[in-house]
């Protein structure tokens, strides 16, 4: 008797997943609640486990877009191989194939050229691609979990790659490549992910449905430099997590929300929603795109918590681990375009967040102090709010408050 896997319901808002990549093959023995499927929607990527024991047949295929409750695949009645079986009858084809191949190399059976595309570190998918292209899988890098090679990796391989078949002969001569085309006009397409698309829909609905203005400071980051350079040792020894600038931007943050509410709250119909505390979401470059995870009650939090907990959540972001409930929320976003080298840009509003902090690369500019002209380490910061929420007043009075905190990190701890 088979089971039926399908997809299962991962919140309320999703109505359907794009299926990422196969961790087991076609006709593999799966243990139960061993992930044989990577599943990605519009917010986070997570896995798919087998309910039961027994033998894996592929319905779906890496990069379907699926229904929720849609079937994936089935598992059929079956055992695991035994290995003691299966171990003499390798060695059995080991011993008789060297013999032959000591005299001639013969052509591959169908059958063997299927199997030395299946077996290995191919996917289903990506294995019929590069039968089809006569690419040999050892000869691509494969990108997927453990090394194993995606469809795209497989699409993207030159067909000028080394054929599996070319390994078994040793007289036939070296293709010549082909020469290059000059001025060639290649285009390539590839459909979008559904976390993709999501961040398309929202950043377009943002532009549209908000007023959105931005106000711009500057920050003299000579006092936390001065800081870090201070304690950093200190810091790490005690805490196991290094003193970043993360930190002090989101304790100089949530110490300014609670003087500019407005800052911190949202529109809800006709209603406006004021939060008494701060989840703080930190905008991530993660490989398959954009993501927001969210500091809790940031407010609450220490330095050295915070940065723990932005340790954690970057690399669950790099790793494609990250859950819905960790981006679910938050009420104010803060985004560091300055790791890229950017030195000034306006960031677009979370929403239903109503503001977001741009944090910008830090540049030894000239500037006045005491009627001197001196190098300070500057660095641009921008606030992109909701005008329908936040006035002129509260927006430029909250980025200078955290200006402030900033440029004297002592205030943080003192909160003055």
């Amino acid at each position: 008797m088979s089971l039926e896997i399908k997809v299962p319901a991962v919140g309320e808002s999703i109505t359907e997943v794009t299926l990422a990549q196969w961790l087991k093959q076609d006709g593999d023995y799966v243990e139960m609640d061993e992930n044989i499927a990577e599943l990605e929607s519009d917010k986070a990527t997570f896995e798919l486990p087998a309910e039961k024991a027994g033998i894996l047949k592929i319905i779906a295929q890496e990069g379907d877009t699926l229904e929720i409750g849609a079937v994936v695949c089935t598992i059929e009645e079956g055992s695991a191989p035994a290995g003691g079986d299966a171990a003499p009858k390798a060695e059995e084809t080991k011993a008789a194939a060297q013999p032959a191949a000591s005299t001639s190399a013969p052509a591959a059976s169908d059958d063997e050229d299927q199997n030395s595309y299946a077996a290995g570190t191919a996917s289903p998918a990506a294995a019929k691609i590069l039968r089809e292209k006569g690419i040999d899988p050892a000869a691509v890098k494969g990108t997927g979990k453990d090394g194993r090679i995606t469809k795209e990796d497989a699409e993207k391989a030159q067909a000028g790659a080394k054929p599996a078949a070319a390994q078994s002969t040793t007289s036939a001569p070296a293709a010549t490549p082909a020469p290059a085309v000059a001025g060639a006009r290649n285009e390539r397409r590839e459909k979008m992910t559904s976390l993709r698309k999501t961040i398309a829909k929202r950043l377009v609905a943002v532009k549209n449905e908000t007023a959105m203005l931005t106000t711009f400071n500057e920050v003299n980051m000579q006092p936390i430099m001065d800081l870090r350079a201070k304690y950093k040792d200190t810091f790490k020894e005690k805490h196991g997590v290094g003193l970043g600038f993360m930190s002090f931007f989101t304790k100089a943050v949530t110490t300014a929300l609670k003087e500019w509410p407005a800052v911190n709250a949202r529109i809800e119909e006709n209603e406006l929603v004021y939060s008494d505390f701060a989840d703080i979401s930190i905008a991530v470059s993660a490989p398959k795109g954009l993501v927001v995870p969210i500091i809790r009650n940031a407010e609450s939090l220490s330095l050295h918590e915070i940065e723990k907990k932005i340790g954690e959540l970057a690399g669950k972001a790099r790793d494609n681990k990250l859950t819905i409930e960790e981006m679910t929320g938050g009420t104010f976003t803060i985004t560091n375009g300055g790791v890229f080298g950017s030195m000034m840009s306006t960031p677009i509003i979370n929403a239903p967040q109503s503001a977001i902090l741009g944090m910008h690369n830090i540049i030894q500019r000239p500037v006045a102090e005491n009627g001197q002209v001196v190098i300070r380490p500057m660095m641009y910061i921008a606030l992109s709010y909701d005008h329908r929420i936040i006035d002129g007043r509260e927006s430029v009075s909250f980025l200078v408050r955290v200006k402030q905190l900033l440029e004297d990190p002592a205030r943080l701890l003192l909160e003055v």
